[in-house]
C-alpha cells in the first residue's frame, strides 16, 4: 500500500541547502511506503529527501535547457529503497556481489567496540601492520588481539598508519568529540562561487571527470551519466576498484587509467580537463592537491568549472585528512549505537547495529549529484566557477539530529519487484537496480552498461 504526499520537511531543508527555489517543491509527489528501509532512525525520510531533491534539480536543469517550466517529479519509496541497496541486488552472471572483506567488521575490545575497514588490499596491509600481525592474519587472531586492547588506542594507532579503524561512540560522545563538534557546526553542504567566469550554455553536452571511488561519489556520477552526461572515470593504475563496486556504479560511464605522477599521463589529464564541465573528487581532503587538483587550482586552469568535493569526515577539524567510509562514520557518529538491537554478545556487551543500507553513501551521492545540477543551473544564468562540498559525517549529523519521522502508508517492506533489470555487458550478464530519479521527460535507465575497469581510452566520447 502506498500513500501520496507532498515534499517532506527534510526535502524542503535539503532543497534550501542547495539554494533551490522553494516554489518548485510543489512539483514533487511522494509515494510513501512505511516498510521501506526500516530503522530506528528516519532512514526512509532521509533517502526520499536526497532522491527527491536530486530529481527536482534534474528536472530544473532540463527545463532550463528546454526553455520551459519545471515539470512533475515523482519519488517512490519502493524505488528509493531498492536503489539504496543496489550493491545487494547486483548479480554478475548470477553471482551475488561481495560487500565486505573478512577484516571489515566490528570487533570487541577491552573497553568497547571497534569498527575496521579493510576491503582494499592496501588498507588491509596498513591495518595489519598497525596491529602488528601478518597481512594474512585470520579473523580469530585479530579478534583475540583486539579483545585485550583499548578501542581508542587502536583507533589512533591505525589512523597514524594510514589505516581505517574507529571506536564505537554514542551520539553524545561524538558530539563531545572535537571532530563531531566541528561537524555539528557546519551546514549539510556548502556552495561557493570562485570567480566571474562567463555563463555556460546549458544546452551544451555535459562532460564530467569522475575521480571518485567506492559508493557515494560513484553514485553521484552514475546519476549524472543517467541524465546524459559524458562521464569518464579516471583511476590510478595501481589502485584498481573492487570489481563488484565497479559493476554496480559503472552504469552509463566509461573508465580509464592515468598515473598522474607520470608526465605523459598528466598531460593527458590536462587535455581532458580543458574540455570538462564538471570534476567530481572523492579522495580524502588534500590527497590530490600535489597534482593540482584542489578546487581553486582546477578552476584556475579551467574557468567556469564546477568542482564537487566529497569526503568522509569533512575537510576541516582534527579528522579532516583522515580516510573514512560509510560504515566507519556510522560507528563514530553514534548511528551504530542507536541502531543496536540491544542483543548481548558472549562477553556481556551489547552488539552495535547498522542502518538497513549504506545510506550515508547513497544519500550523500544523490545530494552530491543534486548540488552539481543546481550549480549548473545557477551557472547558466550567472556564470562563475563553482565548488560544492559534502561529507558523509555531515549527512550522518543531519540524519541523527535534523531529519524527523514522517507518516507513511502502512504495510510490509516493499520488495524489488519491477525495480530490477538485466542486461548483457563486457562484465557478464548483470542484474541491477533501476535508478530512483524520476521526473517528467526524464530517462528510466542508463544508456550503456559498465565496461571493464580502466579499459576505455582517455578521451571524451563526443566532440
Amino acid at each position: 500500500m502506498t500513500h501520496t504526499a507532498g515534499p517532506s520537511p527534510a526535502t524542503a531543508a535539503a532543497w534550501d541547502a542547495l539554494g533551490g527555489d522553494a516554489a518548485l517543491l510543489s512539483r514533487i509527489t511522494h509515494h510513501t511506503r512505511a516498510g521501506a528501509l526500516p530503522a530506528r532512525l528516519p532512514v526512509r525520510e532521509l533517502a526520499a529527501a536526497c532522491v527527491g531533491v536530486c530529481s527536482l534539480a534534474a528536472a530544473e536543469l532540463a527545463a532550463t535547457r528546454a526553455g520551459r517550466d519545471v515539470g512533475p517529479v515523482r519519488v517512490d519509496d519502493g524505488a528509493v529503497a531498492t536503489a539504496f541497496v543496489s550493491e545487494r541486488h547486483l548479480r554478475v552472471d548470477g553471482r551475488a556481489a561481495v560487500s565486505f572483506a573478512p577484516l571489515s567488521r566490528f570487533w570487541r575490545t577491552r573497553d568497547g567496540w571497534l569498527r575496521t575497514h579493510a576491503n582494499y588490499p592496501h588498507h588491509r596491509a596498513r591495518l595489519c601492520a598497525a596491529l602488528g600481525v601478518g597481512a594474512d592474519a585470520a579473523v580469530a587472531d585479530v579478534a583475540a588481539l583486539l579483545a585485550e586492547r583499548s578501542a581508542d588506542e587502536v583507533e589512533q594507532r591505525v589512523a597514524a598508519a594510514g589505516g581505517l579503524a574507529v571506536a564505537l561512540r554514542t551520539p553524545q560522545a561524538w558530539a563531545a568529540h572535537p571532530q563531531g563538534a566541528r561537524v555539528a557546526a557546519r551546514p549539510l553542504l556548502t556552495r561557493e562561487r570562485l570567480d566571474a567566469a562567463p555563463a555556460r550554455d546549458p544546452r551544451r553536452p555535459l562532460r564530467v571527470l569522475d575521480l571518485t571511488r567506492v559508493i557515494a561519489g560513484p553514485v553521484a556520477t552514475r546519476t549524472l551519466a543517467l541524465l546524459g552526461a559524458d562521464v569518464l572515470r579516471v583511476d590510478a593504475p595501481h589502485l584498481p576498484e573492487a570489481a563488484d563496486a565497479h559493476a554496480d556504479t559503472g552504469f552509463g560511464k566509461r573508465s580509464t587509467r592515468l598515473d598522474l605522477a607520470r608526465g605523459a599521463d598528466r598531460r593527458t589529464f590536462e587535455e581532458l580537463l580543458s574540455g570538462a564541465d564538471v570534476v567530481v573528487t572523492g579522495y580524502r581532503p588534500g590527497a590530490l592537491d600535489r597534482f593540482g587538483l584542489a578546487p581553486a587550482a582546477l578552476a584556475g586552469r579551467r574557468p567556469g568549472l564546477v568542482v564537487a568535493s566529497l569526503s568522509a569526515w569533512g575537510a576541516y577539524g582534527p579528522w579532516g585528512a583522515r580516510r573514512g567510509f560509510d560504515s566507519l562514520v556510522q560507528a563514530a557518529s553514534g548511528i551504530a549505537a542507536v541502531e543496536s538491537d540491544g542483543a548481548g554478545d558472549e562477553t556481556g556487551g551489547v552488539r552495535p547495529g547498522a542502518l538497513p543500507a549504506q545510506a550515508l553513501d547513497h544519500g550523500t551521492g544523490y545530494l552530491l549529484a543534486a548540488a552539481v545540477l543546481r550549480a549548473l543551473t545557477e551557472q547558466s544564468a550567472g556564470g562563475g566557477s563553482r565548488v560544492v562540498r559534502l561529507a558523509l559525517a555531515q549527512t550522518a549529523h543531519w540524519l541523527v539530529h535534523g531529519v524527523r519521522p514522517e507518516p507513511a502508508a502502512p504495510g510490509a517492506e516493499p520488495g524489488p519487484a519491477g525495480r530490477l533489470a538485466e542486461t548483457d555487458s563486457p562484465l557478464g550478464r548483470l542484474r541491477y537496480a533501476l535508478p530512483p530519479v524520476s521526473f517528467e521527460g526524464g530517462p528510466a535507465d542508463w544508456r550503456r552498461p559498465p565496461g571493464c575497469w580502466g579499459a576505455d581510452a582517455p578521451r571524451w566520447s563526443a566532440p
